[in-house]
């Protein structure tokens, strides 16, 4: 069976293999990955209020590095990215209709995965009407590969109360096992709490940085007393944070808390927070992930860490 593309399942196979073979081996020339973390060798894990399943606390998001077609240089970089993400013991993936191709690229690099992922599939239901709804899950569940999707969530709220039963129907029937919703702007924070006092769910996706606290006054604390986990998306902020801290030294403390790199320690400090169950940055790059994994290893910081780094970014 030919891939949309014109790539067949053996040529996805082999693509793969020698790509992940050739990262691997240019890296260690290149001096490029990440020093190993000391200790565990699989990161922590944090449980799902609502069942207590315990879930790696850095997964990753597939959101623009997975919009990719396989004859793009870009894709050959993407089976080293899922293979560092499981090998430091991560398994969250999650991705969206609106990703583009992310969905498919994700299920391509799945179904040629050996051994067979552990990978915890989350995606998203993004448009309006009950019908279109049901469409656009089936096309992901066929462009994901699986029969079972782990996390199914109703990206920015859009026409919640017409899909929510469908989920509820869904999880059910075991199709998926969790059901949240999403968003990643403050404007509609008043929106997310509204649901979440009303409506029982099992995870929320909201933004949350070093730079980017909102969450922190009403919505974080609700999640924990309303038992819901809580994904963060963009967790380095819009795309600047990351640029402002380049340069600066770590904190002394850094390596007290296994840190080498400051997007470790920005993901530490959403980690630190006790409503927060797993990050997810988004990445195509494999030493990114490498690096971005080592952020599940090590303590994590303490509220007077956490303080420094606030007063650091103003």
């Amino acid at each position: 069976m030919n891939d949309p593309d014109g790539f067949s399942r053996r040529q996805l196979l082999t693509l793969a293999a020698g790509m992940s073979a050739v990262f691997t081996f240019d890296s260690v020339l290149a001096g490029n990955t990440p020093p190993p973390v000391t200790g565990a060798t699989h990161m922590q894990t944090r449980p799902i209020p609502s069942s207590a399943e315990p879930l790696p606390m850095v997964g990753l998001g597939t959101y623009r590095g997975f919009d990719v077609a396989p004859a793009d240089p870009a894709y050959k970089l993407l089976p080293a990215v899922l293979s560092g993400l499981f090998a430091k013991g991560g398994t969250v993936i999650d991705s969206s209709p609106m990703y583009g191709r992310a969905e498919q690229t994700t299920g391509e690099l799945l179904s040629i995965h050996e051994p067979r992922s552990p990978a915890f599939l989350a995606t998203k239901v993004w448009t309006r009407g009950r019908e279109e709804g049901i469409a656009q899950m089936e096309q992901s569940f066929k462009l994901l590969q699986t029969d079972r999707i782990d996390l199914m969530q109703i990206h920015n709220l859009l026409d919640w109360k017409t899909h929510l039963p469908t989920l509820r129907e869904w999880k059910a029937q075991g199709r998926i096992r969790y059901i949240g919703i999403t968003h990643y702007t403050a404007s509609a924070y008043d929106e997310v709490e509204a649901v979440l006092k009303a409506e029982p769910l099992d995870f929320l996706q909201i933004n949350y940085a070093l730079d980017d606290r909102g969450v922190e006054k009403r919505i974080l604390p609700l999640c924990r007393e309303r038992g819901v986990a809580v994904l963060c998306n963009r967790p380095f902020g819009g795309g600047g944070l990351l640029g402002r801290l380049q340069g600066k030294p770590l904190p002394g403390w850094a390596a007290q808390v296994q840190v080498n790199s400051w997007a470790q320690l920005a993901l530490k400090f959403l980690l630190a927070h006790p409503a927060v169950t797993c990050v997810i940055p988004g990445t195509g790059n494999p030493k990114y992930m490498l690096d971005n994994a080592g952020a599940g290893f090590g303590p994590m910081l303490t509220d007077a860490q956490r303080q420094q780094l606030i007063a650091l970014v103003g």
